[in-house]
């Protein structure tokens, strides 16, 4: 990206500042990695501990056994008489610097204390690290991919403002903000995906460079690694990449694909190298020897086919429904339908809709569709991003008032996600009004908070959330701001 402006690749597009200078998108940036940072989960939820006990394991210990841990998760695996992590082992590696900052800046290691759900001191070391991991890798990704859908929007409708819109819904108006509190691989996935199909769309296009192709391979890669279904997720991106590369140049193509396909092999090196590690063979999967959930032996790791009835629930139903944690996302489908019949952008419309539909169909398919404990329907997250695609492409080919029924949605989305990543990411499993009970009136209303001004600093949890939303409002508002100067310009 050269110059002082950029084309964007629709005919009639005005230039754009690139990315790199534009203040609207670095703001984006900050105001969602402060709002993902700035709120926690409980360290002891299952599927945070294993993948931070993984971790420790392996900085403090050299191998992945967990055995001093298993009574404190449900979430393992057990290979002969040893325990391990049962998740694949994206986020159990990325923890690893945060773990080695923390461990040698405290002096502390997690064979000084008794591992207990009762022990204050091991529930803090636990904290920290989670913590830590939640703000360097989860936060930052998210953030990242919503600077990047603002990018990718504002390009293929020529509005500023719509990119905007697209990358506050995806970032502050859906459970990726809840869910980029905690270590689960749910929002770095989603982000990850995000971020391939932006650097797909950017590495085939007049702007292309090879750091592209590198971009999208390492995001591709790192996606399976953290959540294997990602394999099933990703392939609508890896679809488009091949869609696009057919207008290339052979020679470039060729070239084009090697870089990337290089690039992703980084994590299949690190997947055999940990598998080595931990469980003596490169052909093993923490999957395969998961205790307790008996339903993970139904066809290919829990996963057979899709249930109607279950689609049904994920998108509507009020104990685990889409659209109830995220009702910004009503407006996606008019906006997707908007860019398929453009010819200009059908193929973009195309990779969303399929983006969109396939993590749908890989949840309705699994045997634990619900996610246990959660709010909304984790395992269906990827779909977010490229949802988030069709809001911006709505918003720039719609009418005023229409403009303004989205706003008010989007502000609606924006504070329902607020409460979900102060107050309950992970919502009990057997309460049928998840966001109603478990969220407002079981934590929320009582003020049953988790910010970082009251966990480190000693505030009440009501004055962490009111310095949140201060920060927040004034970033919001100097957002606004440049946004309206960028369209004035224009």
């Amino acid at each position: 990206m050269t110059g002082a402006a950029e084309r964007v690749d629709r005919p009639d597009a005005v230039p754009v500042v690139p990315l790199r200078r534009d203040p609207v998108a670095w703001l984006i940036l900050i105001l969602v990695w402060f709002s993902c940072a700035w709120f926690g989960s409980w360290e002891f939820n299952p599927n945070n501990a294993v993948r931070m006990f993984a971790t420790l394991s392996l900085v403090e210990q050299g191998d992945a056994t967990i055995d001093e841990f298993a009574p404190l998760t449900i979430d393992k695996a057990q290979f002969g008489t040893h325990y391990y992590s049962d998740k694949a082992p994206g986020m159990t590696v990325l923890g690893i610097p945060a773990v080695v900052l923390a461990d040698r800046i405290s002096g502390q290691r997690a064979d000084a204390f008794i591992p207990a759900f009762e022990n204050a001191a091991f529930n803090r070391f636990l904290k920290i690290r989670i913590r830590l991991v939640a703000v360097t890798i989860c936060a930052v990704l998210s953030a990242l991919a919503a600077m990047l859908l603002y990018d990718f929007v504002r390009r293929i409708t020529g509005d500023i403002e719509a990119g905007a819109v697209a990358a506050l819904a995806y970032g502050l108006g859906t459970t990726v903000w809840g869910w980029s509190t905690t270590i689960f691989g749910h929002a770095p996935v989603a982000a990850l995906l995000l971020i391939a199909s932006w650097a797909v769309w950017r590495g085939t296009g007049p702007a292309r460079s090879r750091g592209h192709a590198v971009v999208a391979g390492l995001a591709l890669g790192w996606a399976v690694l953290i959540e294997h279904s990602a394999l099933i997720a990703g392939l609508p991106v890896a679809g488009f990449a091949l869609w696009r590369l057919r207008d290339l140049p052979r020679a470039t193509a060729m070239r084009t694909s090697v870089v990337a396909l290089a690039a992703g092999a980084s994590a299949l090196v690190v997947l055999l190298g940990y598998n080595l590690l931990a469980f003596g063979t490169v052909f093993r999967l923490g999957y395969s020897g998961v205790t307790d959930f008996a339903g993970m032996q139904e066809g290919l790791f829990g996963l057979t086919y899709p249930k109607p009835y279950v689609l049904f629930e994920l998108i509507f139903g009020e104990r685990r429904g889409m659209l109830w944690v995220a009702p910004i996302l009503i407006v996606a489908p008019f906006g997707l339908a908007m860019l398929v019949r453009d010819r200009a952008t059908r193929d973009l419309g195309w990779l969303a809709i399929a983006g969109a539909v396939v993590p749908f169909l890989i949840n309705a398919s699994y045997y634990y569709w619900d996610g246990g404990n959660a709010t909304g329907p984790r395992h269906a997250l990827p779909a977010v991003g490229f949802l988030c695609i069709g809001i911006g492409a709505f918003w720039a080919r719609t009418t005023r008032w229409s403009r303004v029924a989205v706003g008010a949605l989007l502000a609606g989305s924006v504070t329902v996600n607020m409460a979900i990543a102060s107050a309950e990411i992970t919502a009990p499993q057997d309460e049928p009004r998840a966001l109603a009970k478990s969220v407002f009136a079981a934590r929320f209303d009582p003020g049953y908070l988790r910010t970082v001004a009251d966990e480190w600093f000693g505030y009440t949890p009501w004055q962490g959330l009111a310095i949140w939303a201060l920060v927040a409002g004034a970033l919001t508002v100097a957002l606004a701001v440049l946004v309206g100067r960028a369209r004035v310009r224009r």
